[in-house]
Formats: structure tokens, sequence, C-alpha cells
């Protein structure tokens, strides 16, 4: 049995590995971290030492079982992982080598902590795994496109899928603020031509549109969208509380017709009298025309419950005004209706020098049952009768 080692010992075999590394002399290294390894002086710096001399020697399965024992011992060394990519790349595993890379990357440290050594190896790991995302997507397309052009309307869904999975989108999910219903679709824009109301209520547009031009022209009536509540605590992340550039005529507020607004436009009114809004007590619908000031922006954010859908009908939009949903950014069409999900991450801009204006409306979820609307309903004036 051999004689315990001492620390001066350990050191020593410690320096004469490294060194041996450094001058490409892979078998000496081997031979000194086997003599601390065969001594039970173990660490993961140890195992990565071997790792990176039986990689010199090309003796593959040592070194990929030096590396898991280094990473049993500290999972987030970068280093580690970088040897494995490079591995897998060259031996053809692509995908096995991008996982890899992505690993080390992001368990790299910050840059003001990475070691110099380190830090080209890192940059040179990131341009690796970009090519190999690239390739990679070329791969889908070149397999996956002429299948899902002959599919029509039904590849639609794949090639979103396809985006994600290449990361040309993002994935976002319903966030409501305030009630979130379960098991609904994760859907961003729904599809308008799936609502037997809309071609409706888009030739009523010139009406709407010309009532709409009455109110300004005679008294405005536009106050901010967002506005104070005395009885509810106030907070202000995104600089819109009070603020004009973002603002409202509402023909319904609240679950209540706003008689005077409403009043003004009765060809509006009968309109939508035809769109099946969603109705809760003291809660909804909300209907209005919302308008969008020049060179103004309404930050990224959440509504505040699932189970409804927002409306858009455009009414005067010029150019440089833009929406985004999740991953999906559109342009307003004036007379074109839209629908979407407001619990999903969205945002508008108007980069015009001119003011945008929409008719902005409530509609229930298709998926939610009548029952389940009732109920929505009745959850809702239960809540507020507390």
């Amino acid at each position: 049995m051999n004689a315990k080692i001492t620390q001066a010992q350990v050191d020593a075999l410690v320096q004469s590995g490294l060194s041996a590394l450094q001058k490409n002399k892979p078998a000496e290294a081997q031979k000194a971290f086997d003599q601390l390894i065969d001594q039970n002086v173990v660490n993961a710096s140890i195992w990565l030492g071997k790792a990176y001399a039986c990689r010199d020697l090309n003796n593959f399965p040592a070194m990929l079982d030096a590396l898991d024992k280094s990473l049993a011992l500290e999972p987030r060394n970068p280093r580690a992982f970088l040897i494995k990519a490079t591995y897998f790349d060259k031996l053809g595993d692509l995908t096995s080598a991008s996982a890899f890379y992505r690993k080390a990357l992001s368990v790299a440290p910050p840059p003001a902590q990475t070691p110099a050594d380190l830090k080209p190896e890192l940059e040179r790991s990131k341009q690796r795994c970009e090519a190999l995302t690239s390739e990679f997507a070329v791969h889908l397309d070149h397999q996956m496109m002429p299948l899902i052009s002959e599919a029509g309307d039904g590849g639609h869904r794949v090639m979103h899928s396809l985006d994600l999975i290449t990361g040309k989108r993002q994935r976002y999910v319903s966030q409501p603020q305030n009630y979130y219903f379960p098991e609904l679709p994760n859907i961003q824009f729904a599809d308008a031509a799936e609502f037997s109301w809309v071609k409706e209520l888009e030739a009523a547009t010139g009406d709407i549109r010309q009532e709409l031009l009455e109110v300004l022209r005679h008294n405005g009536g536009f106050n901010p969208y967002v506005t104070v509540e005395e009885n509810r605590p106030q907070s202000d992340p995104h600089g819109m509380l009070n603020n004009n550039d973002w603002s409202a005529f509402y023909l319904w507020k609240d679950g209540e017709t706003v008689a005077e607004n409403a009043a003004l436009c009765p060809k509006t009114m009968a309109a939508l009298s035809r769109v099946p809004s969603a109705q809760i007590k003291g809660r909804s619908p909300n209907i209005l025309f919302s308008s969008l000031k020049p060179a103004s922006k309404i930050p990224p954010h959440h509504g505040q419950i699932n189970t409804r859908f927002i409306g858009h009908l455009p009414l005067i939009v010029p150019d440089g005004c833009g929406f985004r949903v999740g991953n999906e950014t559109r342009k307003w069409r004036e007379g074109k209706v839209w629908v979407f999900d407001d619990t999903i991450e969205h945002e508008a801009w108007n980069d015009s020098d001119e003011t945008r204006y929409i008719l902005l409306f409530e509609i229930w979820r298709p998926e939610l049952s009548d029952i389940e609307q009732k109920l929505v309903a009745n959850l809702y004036e239960t809540i507020d009768s507390f």
C-alpha cells in the first residue's frame, strides 16, 4: 500500500501535469494526474487536466470519463463543456456539439471575471454555435419548406414552430395581470375570418370614421387611457399614467353605456350591437375610440384577463404606425379588423407626425362555452360584491 502523499508532492505533481500540457507532452501530463488519482487526491481540476491529456492523446473514451468526473465535482465549469462540444463537433454530431457549446456559454462567468485564456475560446464557441444554428435552419428549411408550402394554410402553425426552434421567434405566453382561465390555447392573433360579424363591422368603417371625425371636430372628449384609481394602489412602470399620448373616447366603459358619447355615434353603436361583446357587470364591455399621438409609444405590457379577445378596427392610420403581439408584428390597415389576446406581451407605436385612431372593443374568447361565459361573469360579480 502506498504511503500517504504529502501536500508538497501533490503541488509538485499538479505543476508537473500542467507544465507538460503547456509543453505539448500529454503522456507526461496524464502520468502526473494519474499518480494523484491513484492516491485519491482528486478534484475537478485534476480530472479536467487528465481530460486535456487524454484528448491530446486521442484517447477519447478516457477523456469523456474524466470530463464526467470533473463535471460531477464542478457542474458549472465551461472548460469541460467546451472540450465536449469540440469533440462532438469533430465527430460530426452537430446537435450534441451545439448543445454543449450553448451550455458552456450559459455557465461562463461575467466578462469581467473571465480568465484571459478562456475569452477567445468562449468567443469561438459563440461564433460556432451561431453557425451551427444557421446550418440547422438551412437544413430544416430545405427539408420542410416544400412540405409546408404543399400543405397551404394547414402548414402555418408548423412554420411558426420551426421559427421557434431556430430562434427566429421567441415564445410568448399568456400572462394576465388579474385573472387566468386555464386550458385556453395560446393565440397571439386570432383568425378574423373565423368571426361571422367581422365583414359587417368592416363594411361600416366609413360611417364609424365619419362619426369619429365629428367627435374630433366638435368636442374631442378624449382622456388618458390609463388613469388614477383612487381606491387602488398606483404604480406607473411604463410612464403612461394620466398620459395623453394614449387616450380614449369611451362609448361603453366598465359594462355601462357612456350615454353622452354614444349619442354622438349612433351608427357606430348600431354596428357594434352585432358584435358579441364580453358582458361582465361593472367590468365589461369597454368600447372606445383609441388615439395614439405622433412620435408616441405604448410600452410592452400585458392585459388583465384572458377570457376575452381585444378587437381593433383601424380608422385613421398614418404611415409609420405598428403593433406587436408576442413575436408577430403587424401594421394596421384602415377598415380591416384584427383580434388578439392582450394578455400576451404587446406594444404599439406611432412614428408618424399624425395621430392614429382605432375603434377598440372586447369579445369573449370563442373557446368559452355559454355556461363558462356566464360563470366567469358571475365570478366577477361575486368578487365585486365582497
